[in-house]
């Protein structure tokens, strides 16, 4: 009787235990491999790790933006994974349905996708520092104080007013938690490959150092909109520069004011005392008057080659220049200009 007694008791620690291995097998599944994920189907969820934030912080993002459901095992896979005391700071995709292990994987490995940081139509080094962090975590003020550190950009073999031409203007992949000195080093290796020895070759056939064709390239950029017609009024200011002539290019004087709003140059502008003011002042001067795009720098270094002094916009409004070689001509194409914005009664 006391046997049978003992064997009933071992049948129900038996059968005890193996529905609590069960059960405990079941909830430790659920919690490593269950989606704990609550994005929509259709969308995804990116994840700001900000430099040094800790663990904390980002199971409250998670939790607080709704996009895990179960707090509490998306912490104890963390834990167990030792993803608490090792977070790495990105930009994280969260798809739907993950799995707490999915995403403490994904998070522990540092897999983050990378964003794309565009920049053109630059102006001025505030414009840059806006467009050039816009979707990284570097801030403006962080950029700007460096862009406009004289000591620092000296490393990259840059002054203050020729530092604009280190970046050139295109689309690049980044980490979103790509650090200050980071993005800077990135700009002068992109900087240094744009500068192939073919186009070295070319700038020194034109008598420019690189910056200077980045100079050049600037006034280019700002007297036409129309990217075929650079090369030709490169090879216009080049002409003059050859003869000593003044460049007289009016964007150069709208630099040099700060207001980019003005139309119309006036005598009074033209008596700006400035290094910028190319009536002024013979030659190129001293940096970018924006940040040129590679079109407008290829069109510097493939300058066309004619015995053009002058242009001026063309009485049709096509955005396009009437050139002349001599000054009667060039008169003549002005006046032609006039009567067309008189008639227009555009002033």
């Amino acid at each position: 009787m006391q046997s049978e007694k003992r064997k009933n008791l071992l049948l129900v620690i038996l059968i005890a235990t193996s529905v609590l291995t069960i059960s405990l097998t079941f909830y430790f599944y659920q919690v490593f491999f269950s989606p704990n994920t609550m994005v929509e189907s259709d969308q995804t969820y990116m994840l700001k790790i900000p430099t040094n934030a800790v663990y904390k912080q980002v199971a409250n993002q998670l939790y607080d933006d709704k996009v895990i459901n179960d707090a509490v095992s998306f912490g104890f896979v963390a834990k167990v994974l030792g993803y608490q005391e090792d977070v790495k700071p990105g930009l994280y995709k969260v798809d739907p349905k993950m799995s707490n292990l999915d995403l403490v994987r994904m998070l522990r490995s540092g897999r983050q996708v990378p964003v794309k940081v565009t920049f053109n139509n630059v102006r001025t080094k505030e414009d840059l520092a806006e467009k050039i962090t816009a979707n990284l975590e570097v801030t403006q003020e962080q950029f700007l104080e460096m862009i406009q550190d004289s000591v620092y950009i000296r490393k990259f073999d840059f002054e203050e007013e020729t530092v604009m031409s280190m970046f050139i203007p295109n689309t690049y992949e980044f980490w979103w938690n790509t650090s200050p000195d980071a993005l800077f080093d990135r700009m002068y290796k992109e900087y240094e490959a744009f500068w192939t020895e073919e186009r070295k070759q070319k700038a020194q056939a034109l008598g420019l150092t690189q910056k200077e064709v980045s100079t050049l390239a600037s006034i280019v950029q700002a007297e036409s909109q129309k990217s075929d017609e650079r090369p030709k009024i490169s090879g216009v200011y080049l002409n003059r520069m050859k003869l000593g002539m003044p460049l007289q290019a009016d964007p150069t004087l709208v630099y040099a004011t700060g207001d980019f709003t003005l139309k119309r140059i006036l005598n009074v502008h033209k008596a700006i005392e400035s290094p910028y003011n190319t009536y002024k002042y013979a030659g190129l001067p001293p940096g970018p008057i924006n940040l040129p795009d590679i079109n407008s720098l290829n069109a510097v270094l493939n300058t066309e080659k004619h015995d053009y002094l002058y242009f001026c916009a063309k009485e049709d409004f096509s955005g396009y220049h009437a050139f002349a070689s001599n000054y009667d001509d060039h008169m003549n194409n002005a006046r032609r200009y006039q009567k067309a914005l008189n008639a227009a009664n555009i002033f």
